[in-house]
């Protein structure tokens, strides 16, 4: 089958031409890719930002952790899936034994394999194999080609709003930084979830009018400072949670700025560093929360907002041959919402 690998840090992705994946485990699941979301993270997985966190992975391998497609085979204990069925996956293969496995907070597995990430083979190919414990099933009706960057743009945006609502209240004021793969998710679910007001910030005008169609309620264009300034115009007090889905260049030293006393700074991108003066912690009584990819049962109510029509995705789709390409428009800021690749 044909497959986009990385052999080498700070080199182009290659299409190579490698064997089938084999069931090996009664848990097994091979599932025939329908789509495979581009995420800032391969660019991060090229440029070996991650080589040092996961332990120097072993190359080559397949890229790409936001998978859906139909299930191609399934190991001997699967006994609720058949070929043939939409599904999408759950980026993480959870051991399901574990303490965080057994609270429901998979992504936090001590015994886990991320497929696309950590050098287990992700979903830039024809077909992958997961475990069980990582399909959700989807409505027979459905197509997954175009649903799979809910894996994890979609539960990651969710999982950092989800764990905030009970701080935004009607008259609360919440800011967007970053309307790519996971912020245009992030509008639509603030407008789901909770009352708040919110402010897109984005260094490009397409994008934000592009979040203004999707239900924010102000656009903010992020200049020399930040758009610090037309934040504070219109929230004087400041913002109560201010979503970062950029974490490098100037957004982790200009967001905090943004805040009201006691509110919150959800960091989601990475990359940059933050610096904060401890005395504003003190004095301003803030926040900052860190946030990884959500759980299964995230994946499942995102799901369900989809399927009620209050969440929906904005995806370009691409010859799985042009991955190298795509990568290179993504990182170029080139691709509104989201790339899906089709094998």
């Amino acid at each position: 089958m044909k497959a986009a690998r990385i052999h080498g840090y700070n080199e182009p992705i290659m299409i190579d031409d490698v064997a089938d994946p084999q069931i090996t485990d009664p848990t097994d699941v091979i599932i025939k890719v329908g789509g495979a979301g581009v995420c800032r993270t391969d660019l991060h997985i090229l440029e070996g930002v991650w080589k040092d966190a996961l332990a120097d992975p072993v190359l080559p391998y397949t890229i790409g952790h936001e998978n859906a497609g139909w299930v191609e085979q399934v190991g001997s204990g699967v006994k609720h899936l058949k070929p043939g069925d939409p599904v999408i996956l759950h980026p993480l293969m959870s051991c399901g034994l574990c303490p965080a496995c057994r609270a429901g907070q998979d992504m936090h597995c001590i015994a886990g394999r991320f497929p696309g990430l950590d050098g287990t083979d992700g979903g830039y190919a024809e077909y992958m194999k997961t475990s069980v414990r990582a399909v959700v099933p989807l409505s027979p009706d459905i197509d997954p080609v175009a649903l799979a960057p809910f894996a994890d743009a979609g539960i990651t945006a969710y999982h950092a709003v989800k764990k905030l609502v009970p701080l935004l209240y009607p008259g609360s004021f919440v800011v967007v930084i970053g309307i790519g793969g996971l912020g245009h998710f992030a509008i639509q679910i603030l407008r789901a979830l909770t009352p708040a007001t919110i402010i897109a910030v984005d260094t490009h005008k397409a994008r934000l009018a592009f979040a203004e169609r999707l239900g924010a309620h102000y656009g903010v264009l992020a200049g020399s400072d930040g758009g610090l300034k037309d934040v504070v115009g219109i929230a004087p007090r400041g913002a109560d949670v201010v979503f970062d889905f950029v974490g490098e260049h100037c957004t982790p030293a200009v967001a905090p700025s943004m805040l009201a006393k006691g509110g919150t700074y959800s960091v989601i991108g990475y990359g940059g560093q933050v610096s904060t003066p401890t005395l504003d912690f003190v004095n301003r009584e803030i926040n900052i929360v860190g946030n990884l990819v959500g759980t299964y049962n995230e994946l499942v109510e995102l799901m369900e907002l989809h399927r009620q029509g209050r969440v929906s995705i904005s995806a370009q789709q691409y010859p799985l041959a042009d991955a190298p390409d795509v990568l290179k428009m993504l990182d170029r800021g080139e691709i509104i919402g989201r790339a899906v690749l089709v094998p």
